[in-house]
């Protein structure tokens, strides 16, 4: 069994989770989506996207109404696969030790059903409470947690090469750990 290590504050790594794409592919029953899903994951969860087939509309249907068509598709795959997802989800669960959520696209709509909500536990001084507090006065967030979520988002919008980057060097690290002598 792989060594864990324990992250700063003695939290424990769940297992790694390189294979997790190929093995929920494996796993789906096949004709659910029309391509392979994306399988997105951290160190709490791992949501599948799936993407879906179009409802078939006429032409002329206004920009709403295939908004609405799509959205139904969504809401009929999530009605007619729950208990499969589950089964699956379980599955994925004991095997990564991570929670699993399930999304769903249809041409421009996108859905992501129940999924984590982790807290995050941070100390902020006056300034940056501040702006969080301009945030959920100015109506951008309701609350400071919304808020910090709303920050972070943005950051991330703005930094995503960077980010890119990092996480691919941080996954260089990791095999280098991997491949690293024996204690």
């Amino acid at each position: 069994m792989p060594v864990r290590f324990a992250a700063p504050g003695g939290r424990t790594e769940p297992p790694n989770a390189d294979d997790a794409a190929a093995w929920i592919i494996g796993a789906l029953p096949d004709g659910w989506f029309t391509e392979a899903p994306e399988v997105v994951i951290d160190r709490d969860e791992i949501i599948i996207w799936g993407r879906l087939p179009q409802p078939d509309l006429p032409e002329d249907t206004t920009d709403a109404d295939r908004a609405a068509g799509q959205a139904g598709r969504i809401a009929r795959f999530r009605e007619e696969t729950r208990e499969a997802r589950i089964r699956v989800a379980r599955q994925v669960e004991h095997r990564y030790q991570r929670k699993v959520a399930w999304g769903a696209r249809c041409g421009e709509t996108s859905e992501l059903f129940t999924h984590l909500s982790a807290p995050v536990m941070t100390r902020l001084r006056q300034p940056e409470r501040q702006v969080l507090d301009t945030l959920v006065d100015a109506g951008v967030a309701r609350s400071r947690s919304e808020a910090l979520a709303w920050c972070v988002k943005l950051v991330g919008r703005h930094t995503e090469d960077w980010l890119a980057e990092l996480r691919s060097a941080m996954t260089r690290v990791d095999e280098l750990r991997r491949r690293g002598p024996e204690a």
